[in-house]
């Protein structure tokens, strides 16, 4: 090795020693760069040798704080003394700072470790300023924004809130509201936040588009939606504006009508609603697939309860192989089994129906599978939440008791009884919760007791009477003993009324109610003459009235009567002649009314009674026939019934239909001697008119008689057997009519409460549409006064008088009152007359139907219930007194 080595340096030494050369000199270059590079490190080491003293944080100073305190502004930051600074750090701060959102501006500087802190703090809202708002009242909008006076202003708040009104708006359907905020600075630092709202108009639903339907068109599946397009015709409709709630309910509504029309595999694709670019409307399309329509194959019940036959049943279920396919059908016959299952004392029974679908013949064979469950018994019946209202009011009322076996339709039928008794809140329900063990059951009822208190005010306008007023104060729940205590005044200028009455509706805890009435009662009738208002007669009757009711059935019961009256029937002075009543001057009739009679009346009445609710019934019957005899005792003898029934349909959707109608009928049991008399007294017929049957005023339908005059306003001679000059006489303020009343009346009545939007329903306001029908008729005709000269002037013994006129012995004329219609020689005998001619028309006395047609609403207005009816008169009689409004409104306690 060693010779390979020395002969390689041998070869290679001219080119090592250029090498070595080479390397020396390069060498000998780098040393004074060297030194001058280690002079560089140096220096840099002694200039950050006092740098590196520097970073350290000494002191931390605070400027231009006015609110807040210094300290308090340090704890919101990291940065404390003896940190070591850097840019980093100083950034930190001001994140910290801006990050409190108490300030608009900040800055960190360092003076060789003094770190100074300058802030400019957010303003303090002063007041909040609504504006533009008009739709959404102010009270609506500021318990929605979170920013208030006091507090202070941040951006972030103010951005939070504006989001917050215009989803207020977006709910009330305005999605094209915008709300511009705007600050106004006030000395101290204060500034006032306004909200400039532009509501904008409502967004209506311009269009509904189906897309995907062959078997229905779109208006039949439009008109099955909640949602409506906005047309003229909908105007007063709340379903025309946009909301994403209805917008998913529709698609139910569109499935259940395709389901119960046989469309089992029926599916809403899509639903899409766009919002026009000007925000004022919304397109909604809905994409669906129909599928095939199936038909019901077979259809059984497997019971595995042994109480029920499954065959029996099978048989007796509404659907049958064949029918169309209906889902609703299915959904109604679960509920039917099991209520029936609930009837027999199993209340948890589980009915569920198993669908076996055949796509090719297109059948759905149902099969309702009744569970088995134990038979149930109640374990004890819990009443919670009244605080006013006894227990026992609310126990009397469960149609089952503890320990009983559970029925369901007693339970619906204890809860429609509790509800008619309107002391606790609408559509009250009895709970069902699992007892301590599977066969038992508690019932509990939870109740919200409500105002039972009621102080009511009605007023009326009549064409007859102006004005008429009424109050009336009651306690349906009297120290909620469920006794009611009433106190009623009325006043018009056609009658005056007090009544007290008192109801126990559990004599001694047992179910036998009974009650007291005492009344008095003044009437006055009248009439028109001259523009003058004339009270015809005047009828005064103090009474009272004694009734004791038992239960005959769940749904019937019984009410004995017995009441007393005592009648005035008086006339004013204007109508005598002589001491004696003047037929001419007050009409026969009424001057056999007068006079002071007494009634001794027993009356007996079968109540049948299905409501769901007496104070709003929505479904069931009710039905009362009353015969009243008077005759044991008194100085009036009549038989008189009546008859009343009425029937509730709830048909869907919130709308609610009825029927009702009564009628009476009076048989007089004394005969009468004088003809043209009728037996029964006037005081005691039937009257027809207002509050009875809308459109007619006060006795304003029936028999009545019309004087027509024989000579007009310029005491020329008239014709008035035409029926023009009846016609006249009618529509005139001079009519001179009055209702005789009637033996016999019928009176029927349709009526449909339409429901409204969700804001109406709690506003309380219910609207309905209604058809009045009825008559009044059945009195004996009576004798009619005819006068065509005038009416004659009589002395006391009823004798015509005759005027005179002769002359005397010197030769002057003299006049004087004889009763011979034959004038002596030289003498004229003039008939004298004391009232114009007149002709009495007997009209109205008609069984052919009055007819009105009207709507009205119900408010439960924040001062009380309040009526309002506008009434049309479709078909009247000659003789009937008409009206087109009317109203009434109370309050509660």
């Amino acid at each position: 090795m060693t010779d390979f080595a020395t002969a390689a340096t041998r070869r290679s030494t001219p080119c090592a020693r250029l090498a070595i050369s080479l390397l020396a000199g390069t060498m000998l270059a780098g040393i004074p760069q060297a030194a001058m590079a280690q002079e560089a490190t140096d220096a840099a080491a002694a200039q950050a040798a006092p740098a590196a003293q520097s970073e350290v944080v000494r002191t931390i100073a605070v400027a231009g704080a006015q609110r807040l305190e210094p300290q308090t502004i340090l704890s919101y930051i990291r940065l404390r003394p003896g940190d070591v600074w850097s840019q980093a750090v100083g950034d930190q701060v001001l994140k910290d700072l801006y990050a409190t959102e108490l300030f608009s501006n900040a800055s960190v500087v360092n003076n060789d470790g003094n770190v100074v802190i300058t802030i400019v703090e957010n303003p303090v809202v002063n007041r909040i300023i609504i504006e533009g708002n008009k739709r959404l009242k102010v009270d609506k909008i500021l318990p929605e924004i979170k920013l208030s006076p006091r507090q202070i202003f941040t951006r972030s708040k103010v951005r939070a809130d504006v989001t917050r009104i215009i989803e207020l708006y977006k709910r009330q359907g305005r999605f094209a509201a915008t709300v511009e905020p705007k600050m106004v600075e006030l000395s101290q630092n204060r500034v006032d936040i306004v909200f400039e709202i532009n509501e904008g108009p409502k967004s209506k639903v311009r269009q509904i588009n189906i897309i995907g339907n062959e078997k229905f068109s779109d208006g039949e599946l439009r008109g099955e939606m909640l949602t409506k397009q906005a047309r003229l015709t909908s105007f007063f409709s709340s379903n025309t504006s946009y909301d994403p709630d209805r917008l998913a309910y529709d698609q139910q509504l569109l499935r259940q009508f395709y389901l119960t029309e046989g469309y089992a595999d029926f599916r809403v694709v899509s639903a899409v609603a766009e919002l026009t670019p000007d925000k004022k409307d919304f397109i909604i399309t809905y994409v669906v697939e129909e599928g095939e329509r199936y038909k019901f194959a077979d259809v059984s019940v497997d019971s595995q309860i042994r109480d029920f036959d499954s065959k029996a049943m099978s048989t007796r279920l509404p659907m049958k192989t064949g029918d169309w396919y209906d889902a609703k059908q299915v959904e109604d016959t679960v509920e039917q089994l099991t209520e029936l299952a609930g009837t027999f004392g199993y209340a948890f029974a589980d009915v569920s129906p198993n669908f076996s679908r055949n796509p090719d013949d297109k059948t759905m064979s149902v099969q309702f599978v009744l569970r088995e469950a134990p038979r149930v018994y109640v374990e004890r019946i819990d009443v919670n939440g009244n605080t006013l209202t006894q227990d026992k009011v609310l126990r009397r009322e469960f149609r089952v008791a503890e320990g009983d076996a559970f029925n369901s339709l007693a339970v619906k039928r204890s809860t429609s009884r509790i509800n008619s008794l309107g002391y606790f809140q609408e559509n009250f329900e009895i709970n069902q919760v699992e007892g301590s063990q599977p066969d038992r059951i508690v019932l509990e009822a939870n109740v919200e007791e409500q105002a039972t208190g009621q102080l009511q005010l009605s007023a009326g306008f009549s064409s007859l009477e102006s004005f008429i007023l009424a109050g009336s104060i009651q306690q349906r729940n009297f120290r909620g003993r469920g006794q009611t205590v009433g106190l009623s005044l009325n006043y018009s200028r056609y009658s005056k009324s007090a009544q007290v009455s008192f109801t126990e509706p559990y004599v001694f805890d047992r179910n036998i109610s009974a009650g007291v009435d005492i009344y008095r009662r003044d009437l006055n009738s009248f009439n028109f003459r001259n523009n003058q208002r004339n009270t015809t007669y005047k009828q005064a009757t103090t009474g009272l009235s004694l009734r004791a009711g038992v239960p005959l059935t769940e749904y019937m019961s019984a009410v004995g009567s017995y009441t007393f009256n005592y009648d005035d029937v008086s006339l004013g002075n204007e109508f005598f002649t002589n001491g004696a009543c003047d037929p001419t001057k007050a009409s026969r009739f009424l001057c056999e009314a007068i006079g002071k009679r007494s009634s001794s009346i027993v009356g007996l009445t079968l109540n049948y009674d299905t409501l769901d609710s007496r104070l709003r019934p929505t479904r069931g019957e009710t039905i009362s026939w009353t015969t009243e005899f008077a005759g044991l005792g008194g100085s009036e003898r009549y038989l008189r019934s009546r008859a009343r029934l009425a029937k509730y349909w709830g048909i869907g959707s919130g709308f609610i239909f009825s029927l009702a109608g009564e009628g009476g009928w009076i048989k007089g049991l004394k005969d009468s001697n004088t003809p043209g008399t009728d037996n029964v007294r006037l005081i005691n017929r039937f009257f027809l008119g207002e509050p009875q049957m809308r459109g007619f005023d006060i006795r304003g339908v029936g028999p009545r008689i019309v004087r027509l005059p024989y000579f007009d306003d310029d005491n020329d001679p008239t014709t008035p057997d035409v029926p023009q000059a009846l016609e006249d006489a009618l529509n005139s303020k001079n009519r001179l009519d009055d209702s005789l009343g009637g033996r016999a009346y019928y009176l029927g009545r349709a009526e449909l409460e339409i429901p409204l939007g969700s804001g109406a329903r709690e506003m309380g306001l219910r609207p309905s549409v209604f058809v009045d029908v009825g008559s009044l008729f059945g009195i004996t005709e009576p004798i009619l006064q005819d006068f065509p000269n005038g009416v004659p002037l009589t002395n006391d013994l009823g004798q015509q008088l005759y005027l005179q006129s002769g002359t005397d012995a010197s030769g002057n004329e003299v006049f004087s009152s004889v009763t011979n219609p034959i004038s002596p020689s030289g003498a004229t005998n003039t008939p004298q007359y004391r009232a114009a001619g007149f002709k009495e028309v007997f009209v109205g006395d008609s069984v052919s139907p009055r007819v009105s047609v009207g709507f009205g609403v119900n408010w439960n207005s924040p001062f009380g219930p309040f009526r309002i009816d506008v009434s049309k008169v479709l078909k009247s009689q000659v003789g009937d007194d008409t009206k087109t409004f009317s109203f009434n409104v109370g309050t509660q306690f």
